[in-house]
């Protein structure tokens, strides 16, 4: 709130001519909010007076400089954990190192020494028979209710192009029709013009 007819800061500064500073000076004292904003600019006048001069610096750091570069193992943290391909690269190579470890390191449960294994091939045999034959049909009955959905699904789409088609069709004899008729009726008319009166 600065109601002095001149600038406090030309006054604090001692810019103004010996009149305008008397001016001021008398007003100042009168007016608190004037006398105030004087108080707050002297405050911080002293402050920045307080402050030492620093040296301008003679060059500006850059980011492309030495300085602001990160560490090469923090460089290649971040190339590893940011590229995709290789990160993947990474996980596919530890996944095969466990499967390999696991293969080769699980242990093999001996069957007891006086018992051995007995493998009943046929039986073996006749349920790998049956799997496979289910899986056949069950591929087949798929292969063949897709094969009928895309039957239909052509159908229809043919259906609605000739519904089209037809619509189209009797629209264009609706037409020539009407033209027909119109022509018919100027004939007609003409026709009545040239009889003689009776």
């Amino acid at each position: 709130m600065n109601c002095s007819p001149f600038d406090l800061r030309d006054y604090l500064f001692g810019e103004l001519a010996e009149p305008q500073r008397r001016q001021v000076d008398l007003h100042v004292r009168g007016c608190s909010g004037c006398h105030e904003d004087l108080e707050r600019l002297r405050t911080t006048s002293a402050a920045l007076m307080s402050l030492g001069d620093e040296e301008v610096p003679q060059r500006i750091g850059f980011v492309s400089d030495k300085i602001f570069e990160p560490s090469p193992a923090r460089r290649a943290w971040r190339a590893f954990w940011g590229s995709t391909a290789r990160l993947g690269f990474a996980s596919a190579a530890m996944l095969s190192l466990a499967l390999a470890g696991f293969t080769f390191y699980r242990p093999v449960t001996a069957a007891p020494i006086g018992q051995q294994a007995v493998v009943d091939t046929r039986a073996v045999e006749a349920r790998v028979s049956e799997r496979v034959s289910a899986a056949v049909e069950k591929a087949v009955a798929e292969s063949e209710t897709r094969q009928v959905q895309k039957t239909a699904a052509l159908l229809d789409a043919a259906e609605k192009r000739f519904e089209l088609q037809r619509a189209a069709d009797m629209e264009r004899v609706k037409d020539a029709f009407a033209y027909i008729q119109k022509l018919n009726n100027v004939a007609l008319r003409a026709s009545y013009d040239m009889e003689p009166a009776r």
